[in-house]
């Protein structure tokens, strides 16, 4: 039984991570915002119970789709809107955009477009962790496309061989773009499969059900925090609005409103919210108080990216690469 400040905080940040995004959304067609946007609405509880798990020390890296492990893991509102935007004060300094958010002081290494690419940096950290006798987990953040890459199984093998603090969390939305699962790789085996191959321990969830995320990945991190090497999660899930932007795309083919309309009935946020209305840990009052903060401090953040001044032309050739 998790207690209700823990439930409150899962709530908190999926309705942070939801308002945020839909904000995007609405605003994206201002064409304020130049840069490609990956939203991740409908995966809220993916990310808020994997996240919520770590410690303010641990690491977590992502890739395209990152706005929710950035701000679950602590990341700035503030400064990831001004990111988008464009802004000097984003946390890249407004170069990087949607696809490239930071915040070392988070504990967020960072995100990256390329697929898979940033699985091998994530073990990396993990290693640098256990060379320097350092009691931090790093969690690694990808989509189920990206389970195609050969890197991601290199990266599995040298952290199950190095026995490294790395938690692996795949969010298996069943696409890559506009690809299912089903031409892409055998229907014989599912992705935990491929992991439990490489003799890591894996397992396969229900990742709109934000409390069982959380409680899996805290056993997962403790784990991986007491020398018992890395752990993969594959967390079923399902991303609402197109692959790449701030619209809806069923009218394309490649998926059918009946199943779309199938995960909108499991709506993570909502069916969350019923249960802690339902038990008793928040009223609908409480709720709505809490949804009226959240949206005000969305809202805030979006004003404050408007108002910020753009990159200074001098600043264009630096820090943008570290060797």
């Amino acid at each position: 039984m998790l207690s209700p400040d823990i439930q409150k905080s899962l709530l908190k940040n999926m309705l942070l991570i939801r308002f945020s995004e839909d904000a995007i959304a609405d605003h994206y067609k201002e064409w304020e915002m130049r840069c490609p946007v990956h939203l991740c609405i409908g995966q809220e509880a993916a990310e808020v119970g994997a996240t919520l798990a770590l410690k303010s020390s641990d690491k977590t890296i992502s890739g395209h789709r990152s706005h929710g492990h950035y701000l679950g893991k602590g990341g700035d509102l503030k400064k990831m809107i001004a990111e988008i935007y464009g802004k000097a004060t984003g946390c890249a300094g407004g170069k990087g955009g949607s696809m490239h958010l930071i915040d070392l002081e988070a504990g967020f290494l960072g995100a990256a477009p390329i697929v898979g690419s940033t699985i091998p940096i994530g073990v990396g950290a993990a290693f640098k962790s256990k060379l320097s006798g350092e009691d931090d987990v790093t969690m690694v953040f990808f989509g189920d496309g990206a389970c195609e890459a050969g890197v991601f199984h290199e990266s599995l093998n040298f952290a199950k061989l190095k026995n490294l603090p790395v938690v692996f969390v795949c969010e298996n939305n069943l696409y890559s773009v506009y690809s299912p699962m089903e031409v892409r790789q055998s229907a014989d085996r599912t992705i935990t499969d491929i992991v439990k191959g490489h003799g890591i321990e894996a397992h396969q969830l229900d990742g709109n059900d934000v409390e069982l995320v959380y409680s899996q990945t805290l056993d997962a991190v403790a784990k991986a925090r007491a020398g018992q090497g890395p752990v993969f999660l594959e967390l079923m899930t399902y991303r609402w609005r197109e692959h790449c932007g701030p619209n809806f795309d069923n009218h394309i083919g490649y998926r059918t409103e009946e199943e779309y309309q199938d995960w909108l009935v499991r709506d993570p946020v909502a069916l969350y919210k019923k249960h802690l209305v339902e038990t008793d840990v928040l009223s609908v009052d409480e709720i709505t108080q809490m949804e009226s903060e959240i949206k005000a401090s969305v809202a805030e953040a979006i004003l404050f990216a408007k108002q910020s001044d753009f990159p200074a032309p001098e600043t264009a050739c630096g820090p943008v690469y570290k060797g």
